[in-house]
């Protein structure tokens, strides 16, 4: 039966969508979606032989058109926490925290450093105002006090609690969290870190966690995001959480001290193909110096290890050699992105940094566009349960130094607060 010119219209605008995503899809290096759209061409050459019918020319337009809203790369995809558990001063972990529109004050990340008291109501549906998890969704009250850093008013990358446990999430694109189980509370991502830090005092604890919880996953600033999870203790032990094929994949102990945006099997293999011998390497060994994750990953493995062989004279010269190292593996501001010609601000640049120092329970934030550096001493907040969440804008350039005593009660949303 010979298509009628409505179908041919349909017919023709379906392909010419389907064509342009595609090509999008290859000039953005989004193979995933340049293989879920060949996919989507044979499923529509199989049925259009058998049907003429607007109904599949309707799948194909919808399809295409959704694959167009999700081809944009996932925002703070360039980011390096870096773990140092082997000094004889204090047990410190680090990280950068980047963003792709960092510079456009449109998309900024807006970090602010908020007080999370114990007591306080949680769940996990919300994103903003919006309802992500609709059934099952995880609530709880929190038994710990926190700092943590809230981007957006919306979502928590970062934190340290009461007890000496830090937790930071880190983009990862191979992220697959599976399809949703309802018979396990759901969590939107963003509030990963403070779920964790609200009710486990140890790595272990955290870890133990996670059977009964299932991450879901959210578009941030209109960039889907997929996270890994890595955490560390006061005593020294370490986690990283990377949920592939719909299971958490973990890996645990001591000396699981780097991560950044690849896989770590992947990136550990790599990183066995240089072979560093500490005491023979030099300022001349060679070493990747881009801003890819791999390149990162290396340097802060290759920087990291010469930090186990210093003797820190106190906690101060401690604290500045781990940042050292995270500002190593920082993005310049300016640095470019994945396609040629975009020049510069097309990538991902560096929007704010931390350092936790889990013995003496001090929180440092860095901020690399107002060269403030603030840190939070724990122990002298009120965490007590009804004692309020306070904040502090962390873009304020006037702020630098001991901003413990400079918190006061917030008046912007809290990520999660039920």
């Amino acid at each position: 039966m010979a298509l009628t010119l409505k179908e041919k219209r349909s017919r023709c605008v379906a392909l010419c969508v389907h064509g342009i995503v595609f090509l999008l899809g290859v000039m953005t290096g989004n193979f995933y979606l340049v293989a879920a759209l060949v996919s989507l061409s044979l499923m529509w050459l199989l049925f259009a032989q058998r049907s003429k019918s607007m109904f599949m020319e309707g799948v194909l337009l919808t399809a295409t058109v959704a694959s167009l809203l999700c081809i944009t790369p996932a925002g703070a995809s360039a980011c390096t926490r870096v773990f140092w558990n082997d000094n004889s001063v204090a047990v410190l972990s680090g990280r950068s925290a980047d963003w792709f529109k960092a510079s456009d004050p449109k998309g900024a990340t807006e970090p602010k450093l908020l007080v999370m008291p114990r007591g306080l109501r949680k769940s996990g549906a919300k994103f903003g105002n919006e309802v992500v998890v609709t059934e099952n969704p995880a609530t709880w009250r929190a038994r710990y006090g926190s700092v943590v850093v809230s981007t957006q008013d919306t979502t928590v990358f970062d934190g340290m609690n009461e007890k000496g446990l830090a937790a930071h999430t880190l983009s990862l694109a191979v992220s697959d969290y599976g399809a949703r189980d309802v018979s396990r509370q759901g969590i939107q991502m963003g509030l990963w870190v403070p779920y964790i830090l609200d009710n486990a005092a140890t790595v272990s604890e955290a870890l133990a966690l996670l059977p009964s919880i299932q991450p879901v996953a959210v578009a941030v600033d209109g960039f889907a995001m997929k996270l890994s999870l890595s955490i560390e203790d006061r005593s020294g032990d370490s986690a990283v959480v990377e949920y592939l094929g719909g299971v958490p994949v973990i890996t645990h102990g001591q000396q699981v001290r780097v991560m950044a945006n690849t896989q770590r099997s992947v990136a550990e293999a790599e990183l066995a193909t240089y072979n560093f011998n500490f005491d023979q390497a030099t300022r001349n060994t060679p070493l990747p110096g881009n801003a890819n994750s791999l390149d990162r990953y290396i340097r802060a493995s290759f920087f990291s290890g010469f930090l186990s062989e210093m003797k820190p004279r106190n906690v101060q010269a401690a604290r500045a050699a781990l940042m050292s190292v995270v500002r190593n593996v920082s993005n310049p501001i300016g640095a470019p992105g994945d396609i040629p010609g975009q020049g510069p601000f097309s990538g991902d640049e560096t929007d704010w940094r931390t350092i936790s120092d889990l013995t003496n329970r001090v929180y440092i934030f860095d901020n690399p566009r107002t060269l403030a550096t603030m840190s939070t001493n724990l122990k002298r907040l009120d965490f007590q349960s009804g004692s309020g969440v306070r904040v502090l804008n962390a873009s304020n350039r006037r702020l630098h130094g001991d901003v413990t005593p400079l918190y006061r009660p917030s008046l912007v949303p809290v990520p999660g607060e039920a």
